[in-house]
């Protein structure tokens, strides 16, 4: 274990929050029983907030970013890992409050650490990241509220992003019928591949005002909020479930308690932070087994290093950015 490693670190300064690619040592990392060489991790929405300051993600600096990481355990006074343990660390703080996975080596609780699941390998775990876990829990959480392919199709909002294209991949793998909302365009082979049925233009939509539409899905993923998800509300069949995860159209919803009163329609708030650590086990056992996606190399459409990070960032704001991006940390991954 090195005591002098890179680190993609955050800054406050003089007001401004400054992302800055620099050596740090093992002193500078927050405390944890766990400490692991980095080999891969991942960008998601929340990582591009921190490291463009667009976003206060996180509440003290300096700090390392990145909400994700996989890799090795190198030294553990926690007894449920030894050295050479493949492992993976998402949610939790990590990235926000706590030092994350955009360094060589991080240090963290021995309960945020979970065990690499048989059947998958580190870099297909940060093609998954806090998108696929995300995804995946969502749809745990719908089947556990009686969600099946016979109630109908599944609608997938912002279903070219990381969240959806893995949700996509993942309902289609179930044998679900799967509706992909997007607004590119030029999209439809990519989700057609991941095992989408229908594609529809989200610009095209009638989103309708009515409290209650007709209704066309059996459930649903949703990754903007806003108008969309007052949509899904109305549009929803009897007693399907949708999860509520992204706020890319907004952070508001107008609707009435008619869908939820006259069809039985579920809204699930899906927060993959706050995880009990039996349930994120049982999730990530799902990813290695009946969830794991059938489309992991065309769903990582890119792989970068800490050193291209912060250029690509401002993607992931624009909403332009499709699949994963997988972060190569180590050198030697």
């Amino acid at each position: 274990m090195s005591d002098n490693f890179r680190a993609l670190r955050i800054h406050r300064i003089d007001d401004q929050i400054q992302a800055h690619l620099e050596h740090i040592g093992m002193d500078d990392l927050d405390p944890g029983e766990v400490t692991v060489g980095v080999a891969y991790s991942g960008i998601n929405y929340k990582d591009a907030l921190a490291v463009t300051g667009t976003g206060r993600i996180m509440r003290t600096f300096p700090k390392v970013a990145g909400i994700d990481l996989a890799g090795r355990v190198v030294h553990s006074t926690d007894p449920r890992y030894r050295p050479g343990d493949a492992v993976v660390v998402t949610g939790c703080g990590l990235g926000e409050d706590h030092d994350g996975g955009y360094a060589e080596f991080a240090r963290v609780p021995g309960d945020w650490v979970i065990p690499l699941p048989e059947g998958l390998g580190l870099r297909d775990a940060m093609v998954l990241g806090t998108a696929g876990f995300t995804a995946a829990l969502a749809i745990h959480r719908m089947e556990q509220n009686g969600q099946c392919p016979e109630l109908g199709p599944v609608a997938v909002t912002g279903a070219t992003g990381g969240v959806g294209s893995l949700a996509v991949d993942m309902l289609a793998g179930l044998g679900y019928q799967v509706t992909a909302v997007t607004g590119k365009a030029d999209s439809s082979s990519y989700l057609q591949e991941l095992g989408a049925s229908q594609i529809l233009n989200r610009e095209e939509l009638d989103l309708g005002k009515r409290p209650l539409e007709k209704g066309l899905w059996g459930g649903a993923v949703d990754n903007l909020g806003g108008d969309y998800l007052a949509w899904l509300t109305r549009t929803t069949l009897p007693w399907g479930n949708i999860a509520s995860i992204g706020l890319a159209a907004g952070v508001g919803l107008s609707t009435t308690v008619m869908p939820f009163i006259l069809r039985g329609v579920s809204v699930l708030g899906i927060n993959s932070v706050q995880v009990p650590r039996e349930l994120r086990l049982a999730v990530w056992a799902r990813l290695a087994s009946d969830l794991k996606p059938a489309h992991l190399g065309a769903i990582a459409t890119r792989e970068l290093t800490l050193d291209e990070l912060v250029s690509v960032a401002d993607g992931y704001l624009a909403g332009s950015v499709t699949g994963r991006t997988v972060i190569r940390v180590s050198a030697g991954s």
